[in-house]
């Protein structure tokens, strides 16, 4: 996203006819939110002054006694809406009208100071993350849940389960097989033209992409890999990107999504997240040990797989992230590092011996993540683990899943549900607290939300294979 100014914005409204100005925040859970105001209503002042909205009706923010709040676009964060008739976007900050406080519980105030945390320590300047982006594309999806009946029903003209079924609108015979989704050409990837048309208009609206593909679940997953960018930048084109994907969807008839593990028995959508450490020119985590890391890297490593099983929390945050963190589907389950084993939580890439291009990737987060708090979370673990100079111990570089039980003994695990990691959370979150990153409201809302909205309500209601299992007990 190009930088402009709030004149430059104003410029570029009359530039392209603009009359409407959308502006958009993120939930406390991680949804986005807009609103809209004619062009005429937004002047050099709004981007000081704000505008004000209900803040009560967000959920997880205030008290309907304490409602009204100011939204303050963000002028760096603009563009032309591709979907929407003569509209400009913009994301926007969220602040208390009286105080003038940034919102503690606004998710993107949450990566402003892990930034600026990261940088009152000394330690680097720039958290460069390069996310990739996994998600689903359906033909036609149907739900309902009630007291009396719970389904779901999937259609994709690539899923294999639409290869027996006669004449049907589906079965031309090229339908992908369980697990082998990866990489085809058409006729057997007929999304090609749709992530490609994902992929221009992100550049369009001033993202950097650095590629798009099939990725290998059979029934219509993909893959949109973002060039690195500043935390914050990247969380805002992260939304940015999951808002494309679902509008192009939708434009050719389709429905996209981002459900960590949307199709049982076949691999789930990750958002695997590539970071570097940055001081001025430097990359801090390019050296002389294993893969080409530095003793930094290293320490951050540590601090990532120490406090994994609570950031979690913010990283995999569904009760449905937990059905995808399960051995044999290429989804890291265990606790450990390696160079080129993707079945690590943290993979250290080989493609080039460039200092520059040094990073590692943890491979735990999931595309429903809130990017804000997600990213936060990863960058203050990796953070303690400098500072506390923690050692992530040895690499494991063989096949994880071939391992036997007594190699596995030692080899902690990620939490198995929602709530183990909302208990580690609970736990262990004093290094989020730092710089009041994190503060314990955010903790306690957090927790108090994922529990008793989404942990508790799926264990009070039973679930369709229970039926299967147990009707006729």
């Amino acid at each position: 996203m190009s930088e402009l100014t709030p004149r430059e914005v104003l410029a570029l409204c009359r530039q392209h006819e603009v009359r409407a100005i959308d502006l958009r925040f993120m939930d406390f859970p991680g949804t986005q939110k807009h609103f809209t105001i004619p062009v005429t209503a937004l002047t050099e002042k709004s981007f000081e002054e704000g505008l004000g909205f209900d803040g009560s009706s967000i959920r997880g923010w205030q008290s309907i006694n304490e409602s009204d709040m100011l939204v303050v676009p963000e002028a760096s964060t603009a563009f032309v809406d591709p979907f929407m008739s003569q509209t400009l976007v913009m994301t926007c900050n969220i602040q208390d009208p009286i105080t003038r406080e940034d919102y503690a519980k606004d998710p993107r105030n949450v990566a402003r100071k892990a930034e600026n945390y990261m940088k009152s320590t000394g330690l680097a300047d720039i958290a460069n993350f390069g996310p990739e982006l996994e998600f689903f594309v359906f033909d036609a999806v149907s739900f309902d849940q009630n007291e009396h009946e719970c389904f779901y029903h999937v259609e994709s003209r690539e899923g294999q389960w639409t290869r027996g079924r006669g004449n049907g609108p589906y079965n031309t015979g090229y339908q992908i097989r369980y697990k082998e989704g990866y990489f085809p050409i058409p006729p057997t990837d007929t999304l090609q033209d749709l992530r490609t048309e994902i992929m221009l208009v992100l550049q369009d609206c001033g993202v950097s992409i650095e590629a798009q593909h099939h990725e290998v679940a059979s029934g219509g997953q993909s893959e949109i890999d973002l060039r690195y960018g500043p935390l914050l930048k990247v969380a805002d084109q992260l939304l940015l990107s999951k808002y494309v994907a679902k509008n192009v969807a939708a434009r050719h008839g389709k429905t996209a999504t981002f459900m960590p593990k949307p199709l049982w028995n076949d691999n789930g959508s990750g958002l695997h997240l590539h970071l570097s450490l940055w001081k001025g020119e430097q990359n801090l985590f390019a050296g002389e040990g294993y893969s080409g890391l530095s003793d930094i890297a290293m320490y951050a490593i540590g601090g990532i797989l120490k406090h994994t099983a609570s950031i979690l929390a913010f990283c995999c945050p569904t009760t449905n992230s937990y059905k995808r963190l399960i051995p044999g589907f290429e989804a890291p389950v265990n606790l450990t590092y390696s160079s080129r084993n993707r079945s690590a939580a943290i993979r250290i890439p080989v493609h080039t011996p460039y200092p520059q291009n040094k990073r590692l990737e943890f491979r735990c987060p999931d595309a429903a993540a809130n990017g804000y708090l997600a990213m936060s979370a990863i960058l203050m673990a990796a953070l303690d683990g400098i500072q506390q100079r923690i050692d992530p111990g040895r690499p494991l570089d063989k096949d994880i899943y071939d391992l036997g039980p007594d190699e596995l003994a030692d080899v902690p695990r990620t939490p198995q549900t929602l709530e183990e990691s909302l208990l580690a959370l609970r736990r262990d979150h004093e290094f989020l607290l730092r710089g009041d990153v994190f503060t314990e409201d955010v903790i306690d809302t957090w927790i108090w939300y994922k529990s008793e909205k989404e942990a508790d309500a799926l264990r009070q209601r039973p679930h369709p294979f229970e039926f299967a299992m147990y009707y006729d007990v």
